[in-house]
């Protein structure tokens, strides 16, 4: 059998249509796989593979009689578990309060489903969703496949773990100020935040997204024709649009580029994500771009006003805990939290106040210009048990500089790979387009994929 377990989910489907691979063939094979590496990298919550293979038999007599059940029939997915599916906890992370059963399935989790999407498992995340780590007090530690001394980053933490490590081809993760475009960066994947909206979630919240991470552009652009569908339970969803996710060519000649090399606060940016954003902005200027340097959209008092209305937030859902159910989380969310409990009300409402202000200033960073490249994260790689780069509580939200302000100004970005750190760790660099421009962003990732070619060199191949 060829080597399946690197091919895209298009190359599945092909597969599938001219019977060189049947969907339980290609399921044995990726358990096998998963097995294999699981152990180690803890990427994985919910993996039943009897389930999955059960699944994957019932799509092999579909395609035997060339009756798929639908677009993605047969393909296996990953849910970050924060994504809820019928009869499964949601533990969000942590092992503080109770964990009954979801009651049905996520507007995303539905629509890939009904798509004949196979569920191979939920993936980690750490306590709540409010860590850039692989830190969780339910999952355990998560680890990066391309060096299990690293962080995967998070909060989608597994699906990016998952989709370096090949356990699969699609995979869906959250974000709501770089949960799904950090770890897709350390990982080495691609990961999309598509435009507020444009995916239906349920709970929604302000700058809360989710989207596809997966290891090529096209197979997140294939995610996208399934989950964009409209979905009711989501009161900020966006009018259902007819889009070609499939129409990613794009002449980027006369296209202005704004590049935002520094973000204004937060961490410096590290000597060799600066190296991979110059090599990133020089490919775009040789096919025809033109570029144009850019001030940072976020500034100190942005990024302090979110943290205070967030720690609030988060502390006002650990009220409706008991004092030892809060002792069961991690320690790091905790202190953080707790400070939100020392706010006074007029902080807390300035603090948000800040989001609307990322708002004002995204909006007129692009009001020039018809994309803007970045780094995803200031730094590189950082230690597996860290709750975050700057492993301090008190700091935990300093290497979300160049993420968060798209979240709060709602325009669609996504990460894609743009080289390796001496110690051979990814880097990625963020496109950003316009509110609304989902298929840009994703036609100018793929044009930079092109130029710059894919990762060859995945981790677990053994």
């Amino acid at each position: 059998m060829p080597d399946v377990l690197g091919w895209t989910a298009a190359q599945l489907l092909e597969a599938y249509r001219s019977r060189q691979l049947s969907p339980t063939e290609y399921a044995d094979t990726l358990i096998t796989h998963v097995e294999r590496h699981q152990g180690q990298i803890n990427a994985l919550y919910d993996y039943d593979p009897e389930r999955f293979l059960a699944a994957a038999r019932a799509s092999t007599e579909r395609w035997t009689k060339q009756t798929p059940c639908g677009p993605l029939d047969g393909v296996p997915v990953t849910l970050k578990e924060l994504i809820a599916t019928r009869g499964t906890p949601v533990p969000h992370g942590t092992r503080a309060g109770e964990h009954p059963p979801a009651d049905e399935d996520a507007p995303a989790a539905m629509r890939l489903a009904e798509d004949g999407a196979l569920l191979l498992a939920k993936t980690t995340c750490p306590d709540y969703g409010m860590l850039s780590s692989g830190r969780s007090s339910f999952h355990g530690l998560t680890r990066n496949p391309w060096n299990l001394e690293y962080n995967p980053g998070g909060s989608s933490s597994g699906a990016g773990a998952a989709a370096a490590a090949g356990f699969g081809t699609l995979h869906l993760g959250t974000d709501i100020g770089g949960s799904i475009r950090l770890p897709a960066a350390w990982c080495g994947v691609v990961g999309f935040k598509p435009t507020l909206g444009r995916v239906p979630i349920d709970p929604y919240y302000v700058g809360r997204c989710a989207g596809p991470m997966t290891r090529t552009v096209a197979d997140a652009a294939l995610m996208m024709q399934s989950i964009a569908r409209t979905d009711r339970r989501d009161a900020m969803r966006l009018p259902p649009e007819l889009i070609d996710w499939s129409a990613l060519d794009i002449d980027v000649r006369g296209m202005r580029i704004g590049v935002m090399a520094e973000a204004g606060c937060g961490l410096p940016v590290d000597e060799q994500v600066q190296r991979c954003l110059a090599d990133a902005v020089r490919l775009f200027e040789q096919a025809g771009a033109k570029v144009i340097p850019l001030e940072p959209v976020l500034t100190r008092e942005m990024l302090d006003g979110l943290n205070d209305f967030w720690r609030a937030r988060q502390w006002s859902a650990l009220m409706e805990l008991t004092t030892e159910q809060r002792e069961l989380m991690l320690p790091e969310i905790l202190a953080w939290a707790d400070e939100g409990r020392r706010l006074d009300a007029t902080r807390v409402v300035r603090g948000f106040e800040q989001t609307l202000a990322m708002r004002r200033s995204t909006e007129a960073a692009l009001a020039e210009v018809d994309a803007v490249i970045s780094p995803v994260s200031p730094n590189v790689e950082f230690s597996a048990d860290w709750p975050s780069p700057t492993n301090d509580p008190s700091r935990p939200f300093e290497h979300i500089v160049f993420t968060v302000p798209w979240n709060m100004g709602e325009q669609p970005a996504i990460a894609v790979n743009a080289g390796f750190s001496r110690n051979g760790m990814p880097i990625g660099v963020q496109i950003v387009t316009p509110k609304f421009a989902d298929l840009r962003a994703l036609q100018l990732a793929a044009a930079f994929e092109k130029w710059q070619g894919t990762p060859s060199n995945w981790p677990c191949q053994t």
